[in-house]
């Protein structure tokens, strides 16, 4: 991929879209791969593929949330990419749902990039190539690193169209987030964009206001910290 490609994409995912349907035509005219595919999977959002570049991408997704297994499950559970660069090497004991279902005519590699906003596991982007085929390790970090800033996108899209309002009305509400957001930005060394999401998409999860989360975190009740496996919630 070249680089100012890259950056590119960066720069227009680091902005909120107003759509995410072109997602992953993006992604695959910037990875040496047939097809994408971005959804949402879990509790959080539903299982639901957002942006799919071809059939063949959003059938993966759809196989997947049917048998309950799959690349996407596991980047998902452990925060970290799946690369599958041969299927004709994949063990029979890896997916034994999924494996068989996969339509190896189509497919001879999956790579699956996990979508997190802080401690929220939003989703996953699966990628496959019609050969096998390998990521350099270059290659890996940026697709996890723009699967981060579809993350924020997609669960911005999900709170707006929730009615959830960033920013309640009022002076001592906005105050309070503000201060909140503070001590997450600092627990977590990140930025205030990133920290404001965190409490937000906490609030969404939980079913309470942002108004109620900032005051558990100003109240010493609720705290956030890196730990091995990502971004915790602590009380």
């Amino acid at each position: 991929m070249a680089r100012d490609a890259y950056d590119a994409a960066v720069q227009t995912l680091q902005a909120p879209l107003d759509s995410v349907d072109g997602v992953a035509d993006s992604l695959v005219g910037l990875f040496p791969v047939s097809g994408a595919a971005v959804s949402t999977i879990g509790e959080l959002l539903g299982n639901q593929t957002v942006s799919a570049s071809n059939e063949v991408a959003a059938r993966l997704d759809e196989l997947q949330f049917d048998l309950g297994e799959g690349p996407c499950w596991d980047t998902l559970a452990t925060g970290r990419p799946v690369l599958e660069p041969n299927l004709r090497e994949l063990p029979d004991t890896r997916w034994p749902a999924f494996g068989p279902a996969i339509p190896r005519d189509k497919v001879g590699a999956l790579f699956a990039f996990p979508m997190l906003v802080g401690p929220l596991r939003v989703g996953a982007i699966d990628l496959y190539a019609a050969a096998p085929i390998g990521f350099e390790p270059l290659q890996t970090r940026q697709a996890t690193h723009l699967a981060s800033l579809v993350a924020r996108n997609v669960l911005r899209l999900a709170l707006a169209s929730s009615g959830d309002e960033p920013q309640p009305e009022g002076k001592h509400s906005r105050r309070k987030i503000h201060q909140a957001t503070g001590m997450v930005l600092a627990q977590l060394e990140t930025t205030a964009d990133e920290a404001t999401l965190v409490i937000q998409g906490h609030a969404f999860a939980t079913g309470r206001s942002m108004m109620e989360v900032a005051e558990e975190i100003l109240a010493g009740q609720l705290a956030f910290r890196a730990g091995p496996s990502g971004i915790e919630e602590r009380r």
